[in-house]
Formats: structure tokens, sequence, C-alpha cells
């Protein structure tokens, strides 16, 4: 019998316990092994369910108990999860998370530890929920020299968004929806500025081109300042506004990675994308483009990807699963300049002026539109050095303005 502990009770951690006693039968199948709950840390009483006999308050238990062979983490955050979570890898048990704000920031450190004391870290559920994207990249993907990552990798951005743009509502009012609905949570800063998405694309970043990428690294920038006005011009050039998380391999051995809202074109696959779903597209030399979309978030979902992780580690307790990455360094995402189209936004009242400099810049053989009523100008760039582009931009006296990339 193969003895397991949960650190968490919460959304994620009440459907891990779900799953782990309900499919019990089917899992021990899978193992040729039966696997027990023998304890649930929780510091809140839970004496109304079935297994209520499980719950501890006391981490010292999980951790000083021989038996406990795999540890199931789904607290959240940094602390105390980074301390438990490391204690007990160096004492030879195997961990499964789906914290992907750990993962992001410790993961490189905490998979050196697993390997020099012969445990996994597995984390499958950190980047989309349910969605399977760590070990397709890290074993499927094993003969390809990845080099490209870019998707929607927020469901909480997404659904806000879709709701701007199907139904009309402003972004305070999709917010709130989503709130309602119980896709956003009540602080929900971590997933409209971005950071969310941002920690999914460093781990990712970091499994498939080999060195650690931290949020501190990456290029953030959330929704918050996208309005209807955005949106009736995006689709005015047949596009949809997402948020995407993107990483790529440039020169030298360096990455560029970056989290920002973007006009994505109604011909790209990611612009039907909708609603809480999420995508994830991953270019190998070999392979070309794959794609893996789903529900990237949820109770059962995101718990049915940490179960998996656990039947992994129950299948692997006396070796390694061969997930890991390197430290990286301060100089290894870099900033490039690369040729983009942007899409610009610039109003004036010195109205005439404006479409003088627009035209003096740009041509109007640009994909543009002029609203004389509002004193404004959208337009879509011809491809150019985003440096080049920025410096035309810059140069045009106008009293509002604002730039988003495009996906083509």
């Amino acid at each position: 019998m193969i003895q397991t502990a949960i650190m968490g009770h919460g959304v994620v951690g009440s459907g891990v316990a779900e799953i782990l006693l309900g499919h019990s039968k089917l899992i021990n199948q899978k193992i040729k092994d039966d696997i027990n709950v023998k304890y649930i840390l929780d510091l809140r009483d839970f004496n109304d369910l079935p297994y209520s006999d499980k719950f501890i308050k006391d981490f010292n238990i999980i951790a000083n108990d021989d038996e406990i062979k795999i540890v199931v983490e789904v607290m959240g955050g940094i602390n105390p999860a980074y301390d438990f979570v490391k204690r007990l890898l160096l004492s030879g048990k195997s961990v499964v998370t789906s914290n992907k704000e750990l993962v992001a920031a410790k993961g490189d450190e905490l998979l050196k530890i697993a390997s020099d004391n012969n445990a996994n870290f597995l984390f499958e559920a950190s980047v989309g929920g349910g969605i399977p994207i760590i070990r397709p990249i890290a074993q499927c993907l094993a003969a390809n020299e990845i080099t490209e990552i870019k998707g929607i990798l927020n469901g909480t951005t997404n659904y806000i968004l879709n709701k701007m743009i199907v139904d009309n509502m402003d972004f305070e009012s999709a917010l709130s929806l989503a709130q309602e609905m119980g896709f956003a949570e009540k602080d929900p800063t971590a997933d409209i500025d971005g950071h969310d998405a941002s920690r999914k694309i460093c781990i990712l970043a970091s499994l498939a081109f080999g060195k650690h990428v931290c949020p501190d690294q990456v290029s953030t920038e959330g929704i918050s300042n996208i309005t209807l006005n955005d949106v009736e011009y995006a689709d005015s050039f047949d596009c949809a506004i997402k948020l995407i998380g993107f990483a790529k391999k440039v020169k030298n051995g360096h990455i560029t990675a970056s989290v920002k809202p973007m006009l994505v074109s109604r011909s790209h696959i990611l612009s039907d994308v909708n609603g809480v779903f999420n995508a994830i597209m991953v270019s190998g030399d070999s392979v070309g483009d794959v794609m893996f979309y789903g529900r990237g978030a949820g109770k059962l979902p995101t718990a049915s990807a940490v179960v998996a992780d656990v039947i992994d580690c129950a299948k692997h307790l006396h070796s390694r699963k061969y997930i890991n990455w390197v430290e990286g360094s301060n100089d290894y995402v870099i900033t490039t300049d690369e040729k983009v189209r942007l899409y610009v936004y610039i109003q004036s009242n010195e109205y005439n002026m404006l479409c003088e400099q627009f035209t003096t810049l740009f041509s109007d053989n640009t994909w543009h539109i002029k609203n004389d009523y509002k004193k404004e100008i959208a337009f879509i760039t011809d491809k150019d050095y985003e440096s080049v582009l920025m410096k035309k931009i810059n140069s045009i006296k106008c009293d509002t303005f604002k730039v988003m990339h495009t996906l083509f």
C-alpha cells in the first residue's frame, strides 16, 4: 500500500480527495497497488465529511511519517508551501503540486533537491489545469527542439474579454460577472494584471528551453486598460483581443518572454478560444505547431491533473521522472527588436494636424479607420522593426494614444 497525504483542502484539494477516494478502484488497477490517503492537512475543521478522521493541523505529522511516500501540495502561494515542499523532498518524499506561483519562483531549486534525493517533483496542474501540457513537452515532444510557445493561459481574462467582445460589456461589468460566476477571485489582481499568465509562461519556458525563467524577467501587461472602443476597432480590423503569453528562443542562447493583450486575427486559431477555455501552442522543429486546448481551471479538471501526477509518482517510487531544468541568469531573458505589426489608437483635438502627421508618417495606404466626430484614428501598421514604428508613433502630437501588438 502506498501512503499519501494532501496539504490543503480548498477547491483543488477537495477535488483531489474526491478523486483519490472515489476512484480508488480504477486508480489502484492502473498502478497495480493500493493508494491510501492517510492525512489531509488543513487548519479548518471538516466534521461533516465521510473522511473527517483524516484531517490534521500539524505539518510535522506528515514530514515525520516514514510511511508517507507521496504528498500533494495544493495550499497555494510561496509560504509556507516552499518550506514544506523543500523539507519533504529533502526527506525523499515525492511531491505533486498545482501551485504555479511556487513552481515559477522555485522550480529549479526544488527539481534539483528532488533529483539529489531520488524523489519526484511533478506539477502538471500548475499551467493548464486539466490540460495536459507539462508531460507532453517533456516526453511526447522530447525529440524536438522547441522554438516557441504562445497561448491563452488564463481563463478569467479570456472570459472577461469574450464578454466585452460578444455582449458589449465594459470591463468592470464583465469582471463583476466573472466574480459572480466563480471565474474570478474576490481579489482578481493576479488574473487581470497578467501575473497568473506570467507564472505559467515562466514554467513553460523553463521546461521547454531548459533554464529557469523568473516572473520578474517577463514583460507583463494585463487587460484592465482595454476598453470597448479597443474591442470595436479590433473587430473592424477582423481581430479579437486576447491576453497572450509568449516565449521564444532568440539568438546567442537567449529567449524573450512576455504577457500582453494582442489583436489576434480572426484567421488565427487562437481567436476562437472563448470563455474560460485556454489554448497553448507549441512549435517544434520537427513536429511543427501543436495545440493543447481545454478548461484551464476548475475543481475537478485541475484535480484530475494532480491525481495523474500522483499515479505517475506511484509508478516511479524507486526511480525518477526526468522533468528538469537548470538555474537561469539575469541576462537570459532579453528584449528583442523584431519586425512586428502594431495596432495604434490616437486621439487629438487638433484633428487636422493629427491627420497630416498620420499621412506623412504612415500614408493613407495603411490599414486605418478615421473617426472625424471623435477626432481619432485607429490603424494597424505595416510590418517593420518595433523600434522604428515606436519612433514614428512617439513623434505624433496627440492627446491620447494606445499601442498593442498583433498576432496574424
